[in-house]
């Protein structure tokens, strides 16, 4: 099996892959403090289940990517293969500073291979992130805060509400307080989605571009956009794999 390691700021995800096919995933909250033998402790019970041949990190946490390397060459003796200057990616970066691209947005752009020569993809996040991409060539993204983020800071900026969880409420214009936060918050977040879907491809003339969705957020806010969306819920980790094969 081949370990998958996607760190994110809000999530670390797993994914167990062989050959060409991701066999199962696990989520993690992530956490800035802890060491590289408390990440053995927490990923055994995980990791236990099969024989890891191989590892391979995308990450935006740094401390996190130093933690876990440490973990993996300690415990398991791999040297994990970290996305990174040097690595293969098969695509291309069309921007004014290529080496500010985060991981996540290059494999979700690799991952797209095979899939869609031009498209619209959205990360629902900690961030949302818009990004454009076609004949595997990033041009572009657009980043707004993620739905979590825009949940805490209303309810961090504002002493009467109350903190509520992320639901999708049966109405629109609420009648309680946290169905009124629930809708603004949610379904906000799909009108934003659909919006700037529209503004991407006019500005860009993209019309017939097809519109893909990822991130933990994606199962809740793509049912109520108007756009069709196609949800990819593994696809950062589908294109870690592509970018593992490349360097094989």
């Amino acid at each position: 099996m081949i370990l998958l390691v996607d760190i994110g700021n809000t999530n670390i995800v797993l994914g167990f892959a062989e050959g060409k096919k991701i066999m199962d995933t696990y989520r993690l909250k992530t956490s800035f403090n802890r060491t590289a033998d408390e990440y053995y402790v927490l990923l055994k019970p995980i990791l236990d289940q099969c024989k890891i041949e191989d590892v391979i990190i995308s990450s935006v946490v740094p401390v996190i990517t130093s933690a876990l390397k440490k973990a993996f060459v300690k415990y398991y003796k791999k040297q994990p293969l970290i996305l990174g200057p040097g690595i293969k990616t098969g695509v291309q970066l069309k921007v004014d500073d290529p080496k500010t691209v985060g991981a996540d947005i290059i494999c979700d752009v690799a991952g797209i291979k095979g899939v869609a020569d031009e498209a619209i993809i959205i990360d629902l996040g900690t961030a949302t992130k818009y990004i454009y991409t076609k004949n595997q060539t990033f041009y572009g993204v657009s980043i707004s805060p993620g739905v979590s983020v825009s949940m805490k800071a209303l309810v961090n900026n504002a002493a009467l509400l109350p903190s509520v969880e992320l639901i999708c409420p049966k109405k629109v214009i609420g009648t309680s307080t946290v169905n009124c936060i629930q809708s603004g918050v949610i379904y906000g977040a799909a009108a934003q989605v659909d919006g700037m879907i529209e503004r991407i491809k006019e500005e860009v003339g993209c019309a017939n571009a097809l519109v893909f969705a990822t991130g933990g957020l994606s199962s809740l806010i793509v049912p109520l956009c108007k756009n069709e969306i196609v949800l990819l819920k593994n696809l950062t980790l589908e294109g870690l794999l592509k970018i593992y094969e490349l360097n094989q």
